[in-house]
């Protein structure tokens, strides 16, 4: 079977530097907000490009917290609108409503499933406070325009990067475009944790402060609550384990991006739809997406030469229970990509056999 993400022979790789950080860990008896964290913070903000970063608990807090954080600030106030593209997972839009914010959802490029810039500047209201690009699959979002309609109505962007740690554009990295950035390191991302993780990156030091408040109860100063804030600090173990992985990001994008130029140049079948890549020097490849109208008999032929895929994702967020409101919204593009989707098996650690196996049985693939 070629599994679609094998995170125990990825992280065997490293395994005695990750055993020695978590070693280091203990032998310090200190497990919260240290040494670990703060190093940590510091080599992410510099890979990104950013002055800071912020760890917390997790990916859907750092946006969460990121929302928050320009509320308390009086950049934001209830009802205010975000623009988000539709077709994104839904923590993107759990972290809006969680803010008693408006998700303007709207319909994705055709073609590489991101956030439109034709789509945002039709949706802006007088209400539209804030732009969510969401980096899906590991290509950057159109950033250039999309900061330029920021500047021109004078909006905040803030960027879902859970997919897209070490993209850029230009040079420019993921994280670093808009006025905040969003990070995941749930296990299976390409910069991974060995649990839940997430961090903000910014430019901006007042929300640098008030999000290093909110996430530790709300405190700036030991047993001083300026804000209602709430746990959500990245621990030293995951910070330690991060760094070690970090180091190795880069090199690990390499060879993500082989596996893919492969599956583009050699997969033929007329049956499936292969992405595209705008920004080819700058696609990470969190994710290798086709698409077909026959997922089901795809999937089962798969399944049939053992093969394991995924779907990214199956339901789109409006037609799920927890929206209820917005079951009856058509965004038609949305559904369809969401029902025609399936996700290759990708990742730094695949043999060249399990490529060429992968990309025989997608072309060996009949109705």
């Amino acid at each position: 079977m070629i599994p679609f993400l094998d995170l125990k022979a990825i992280n065997k790789q490293y395994q005695n530097e990750l055993k020695e950080a978590c070693a280091r860990v203990i032998d310090s008896g200190w497990y919260i907000l240290g040494h670990e964290l703060s190093s940590f913070e510091k080599d992410f903000a510099n890979y990104c490009g950013s002055k800071w970063a912020i760890g917390v608990a997790n990916g859907l807090d750092a946006l969460t917290l990121t929302l928050r954080a320009w509320k308390e600030i009086g950049k934001l106030k209830d009802g205010d609108e975000v623009i988000v593209q539709a077709n994104t997972y839904i923590a993107s839009i759990l972290a809006i409503t969680e803010n008693n914010l408006k998700p303007v959802l709207v319909e994705p490029d055709p073609q590489t499933f991101n956030l439109s810039v034709e789509s945002i500047r039709s949706n802006i209201t007088p209400k539209t406070k804030v732009i969510l690009p969401v980096h899906l699959y590991g290509q950057i979002s159109p950033m250039k325009e999309i900061m330029g309609l920021a500047e021109e109505y004078n909006l905040l962007v803030l960027e879902d990067c859970a997919q897209a740690h070490g993209a850029s554009l230009e040079g420019k990295m993921a994280g670093s475009w808009g006025s905040a950035g969003a990070f995941s390191f749930y296990p299976g991302k390409n910069l991974g944790a060995l649990g839940d993780a997430g961090a903000v990156t910014t430019d901006d030091q007042q929300l640098y402060e008030v999000l290093r408040a909110l996430r530790n109860y709300g405190s700036h100063e030991k047993y001083k609550n300026k804000y209602k804030g709430v746990n959500s600090r990245l621990d030293e173990m995951q910070a330690a384990c991060l760094k070690v992985k970090l180091k190795y990001l880069n090199d690990e994008i390499k060879k993500r991006r082989i596996v893919a130029q492969r599956f583009t140049s050699e997969i033929n079948s007329s049956l499936v739809e292969l992405p595209r890549c705008d920004y080819d020097e700058g696609h990470v490849w969190h994710l290798y997406v086709v698409r077909t109208k026959y997922r089901k008999e795809l999937t089962e032929h798969f399944s049939k030469n053992n093969i394991q895929t995924l779907v990214h994702y199956p339901t789109a967020p409006h037609k799920q229970r927890a929206y209820q409101d917005f079951n009856m919204k058509s965004l038609p593009l949305t559904e369809r990509i969401h029902d025609e989707v399936l996700s290759l098996p990708i990742s730094p650690i695949m043999s060249g056999s399990d490529v060429d196996y992968i990309i025989a049985a997608i072309n060996g693939f009949s109705l």
